[in-house]
């Protein structure tokens, strides 16, 4: 049994990943199954909002410790259902923010010999910004703050800019890259990152 194809689409919140995720999701021709970041957050934030309903810290963390503590684990546990998923034959498309060294090299680490599509999913600054203020769901200022972190990755097999084509015509150019059979060869390429400690 071949291994599933994973479509990893990388960019900043509101770039419009999770549009074009569910228009691949929604064509006929390739079955996808959709993987999110956000929800691996939100079912754990559920979790405790649920069991544990009146919790009251009685000590303040800070978010590297928190990041250390939870979303690390969360983060790799993502990793893992992704790699889960190919290699149980199921296509998969896995929409995140790459946003520092350590994941990166994770998803480098996991993912290697898995054929991945790597995506860049394109957007300006200035449109990121308008979009978080029309949505209201999202902390105003997170897509500015991530952009330099995320679209430091200049190497994908296939990019498609969010402000240029709508969320169907972009999930139509990457249905046609698929369908072409070329190589998806940029994930292979890259090498590690060093990782800085602070």
């Amino acid at each position: 049994m071949k291994q599933g194809l994973i479509v990893l689409m990388n960019g900043t919140s509101s770039s419009g990943k999770t549009s074009i995720s569910m228009e691949l999701i929604n064509q006929k021709e390739i079955l996808f199954h959709h993987l999110s970041i956000d929800d691996f957050f939100y079912n754990f934030n559920d979790f405790i909002d649920n069991k544990f309903p009146d919790l009251k810290p009685t000590r303040e963390l800070d978010d590297q410790g928190i990041a250390q503590i939870i979303f690390d684990p969360i983060i790799s546990m993502y990793y893992s259902t992704i790699k889960l998923f190919s290699e149980m034959g199921l296509n998969v498309i896995a929409d995140t923010v790459i946003d520092n060294d350590k994941r990166f090299n994770d998803y480098l680490d996991v993912l290697f010999d898995h054929p991945t599509l790597f995506v860049g999913v394109i957007c300006s600054k200035e449109e990121l910004i308008r979009r978080e203020q029309i949505r209201g769901d999202r902390k105003i200022g997170l897509a500015a703050s991530q952009f330099s972190k995320v679209y430091c990755i200049d190497e994908y097999d296939l990019e498609v800019n969010t402000e240029e084509l709508n969320p169907t015509e972009c999930a139509e150019k990457i249905l046609s890259f698929i369908k072409s059979d070329k190589d998806y060869s940029a994930f292979k390429k890259l090498s590690k990152r060093d990782i800085s400690v602070s």
